[in-house]
C-alpha cells in the first residue's frame, strides 16, 4: 500500500484525560476511511493531529510524506479540513466566500479555480446567494468547495453531514466518491452506519483507543457474532427478559424488530429456545449488521477503554 498516512503510537492528553491513547494507522491513497465512535472518543483529536493542527504528546509518523511533528505547516498546505460547524461567512455570497478562501491560500488563477469549484459542486446558479440564506445541504456543498479549492491531496471531514437531510447526504457522498476516484484521500468521522458502509475501510475509536478497523466485512467477521431477529407483540418485555440470559451479549431494537446477538451461537440458541416455541413470536437467523457489532463492542468496554467482565457487561446492556 502506498501510505498517505502512516502513524504509530499517537497519544494526546488534555489535563488528566488521555483523549487519544496509542493509536496507530495506515491509510492508502484514494481511499475513504470512516472514523466511528461515541462522542468524546477521540475522533476529532486524532484528525487534528494527522493534519498538523495538534502536536501529539507521544508517537510519530508521516502524513503526505511529511513528519507530523516537524513539518506540520507542509501538511496543512496540502490538506482540506471541513469542520462539523459551518465556518464560512454567512454575510458573504457563495462566490465571495470562495474568493476569500482563495486569497488566504494565495492561489493563482483564482477566478478559474472558483469557477471550477462552483461548477463541480453545482453551485454556479447560486453563486450570488448569501451563505446565511442556504439550507444545511447547500452550506455543506459550499464548505466542501472551499476545502478543495486549493486542490489538496488529503481531505479530513469531521461529521460533515450532521443535521443534513438524507438526499443531501447521498449527494454529498457521491461527490466524495468522485473525488476519491480522482486520487484524493478522505478521512471522515460519522455517526451514521449507512455512511460508514460507504467507506472503503472503517476505524472504530472508543475512549481514545482504536478497537476495530478494516473493511465492513472484515470488522463484522472478526467479531463472529451470532444474531437472531424476532418480531411480535410485547418486544419491550421480551427485550428485558432476554438480556438476563446467558450467551446473549446484546438485545437491540430496530423499529419493530429486535436483534439478539451473542458470541457463542450454541449458548445463544439454547437461551432463546423457549421463546422460539411461542407462536406469537417470529424468529429468524440473520447476518449481524455493522450496528450490531458496534453495540456489542461498546457493551464490552468500560469507560477506560478496557474490557468488562462478562457479568458486568451484561448488567450495562442498553
Amino acid at each position: 500500500m502506498n501510505a498517505v498516512i502512516d502513524v504509530h503510537g499517537l497519544v494526546k492528553t488534555f489535563g488528566d484525560k488521555r483523549v487519544v491513547d496509542d493509536v496507530s494507522l495506515q491509510v492508502g491513497k484514494g481511499q475513504i476511511y470512516g472514523f466511528l465512535g461515541p462522542n468524546g472518543s477521540g475522533k476529532t483529536t486524532t484528525l487534528r493531529m494527522l493534519c498538523g493542527l495538534l502536536t501529539p504528546d507521544a508517537g510519530s509518523g508521516t502524513c503526505l510524506g511529511f513528519d507530523i511533528r516537524t513539518e506540520a505547516a507542509e501538511i496543512k498546505r496540502r490538506t482540506g479540513y471541513m469542520t462539523q460547524k459551518f465556518s464560512l461567512y454567512e454575510d458573504l455570497t457563495i462566490r465571495e466566500n470562495l474568493d476569500f478562501v482563495g486569497r488566504v491560500y494565495g492561489l493563482d488563477k483564482l477566478k478559474t479555480r472558483v469557477d471550477a469549484a462552483l461548477e463541480r459542486l453545482g453551485l454556479t446558479s447560486r453563486q450570488k446567494q448569501l451563505a446565511g440564506q442556504l439550507s444545511g445541504g447547500w452550506k455543506q456543498r459550499l464548505a466542501l468547495a472551499a476545502c478543495i479549492l486549493h486542490e489538496p491531496e488529503l481531505l479530513l471531514l469531521d461529521e460533515p453531514t450532521a443535521g443534513v437531510d438524507p438526499k443531501a447526504r447521498r449527494d454529498f457522498w457521491d461527490q466524495i466518491h468522485t473525488l476519491a476516484g480522482q486520487g484524493l484521500t478522505v478521512l471522515v468521522s460519522t455517526h451514521y452506519m449507512d455512511e460508514a458502509e460507504r467507506c472503503h475501510e472503517i476505524l472504530y475509536i472508543a475512549y481514545g483507543k482504536l478497537v476495530a478497523r478494516g473493511t465492513i466485512a472484515e470488522v463484522i467477521g472478526a467479531h463472529e457474532l451470532a444474531t437472531w431477529s424476532v418480531e411480535g407483540p410485547g418486544l419491550h418485555i421480551l427485550s428485558r427478559d432476554l438480556q438476563k440470559l446467558p450467551g446473549i451479549a446484546t438485545v437491540a431494537a430496530f423499529g419493530s424488530v429486535l436483534h439478539v446477538s451473542g458470541r457463542d451461537a450454541g449458548l445463544l440458541e439454547k437461551s432463546i429456545a423457549p421463546y422460539r416455541a411461542r407462536p406469537e413470536l417470529k424468529w429468524q437467523r440473520t447476518e449481524p449488521s455493522l450496528e450490531d457489532v458496534f453495540i456489542q463492542l461498546m457493551s464490552g468496554l468500560d469507560s477506560d477503554g478496557g474490557r468488562k467482565a462478562p457479568e458486568e457487561a451484561r448488567e450495562k446492556q442498553p
